[in-house]
């Protein structure tokens, strides 16, 4: 039973880190596309 509780755990974990990594290239690729900065700051 606690195998799976961690099995689920882990495929929560790496779910959400999947999600947050894809949104994240998304940014930086509609970015790139556009010529905006990535974190929304002026770097000059």
């Amino acid at each position: 039973m606690t195998l799976t509780k961690t099995r689920i755990m882990i495929l929560l974990i790496i779910a959400i880190m999947a999600f947050v990594l894809g949104r994240l290239a998304l940014r930086t690729i509609l970015n790139l596309l556009l010529g905006g900065t990535l974190f929304g700051g002026n770097f000059l």
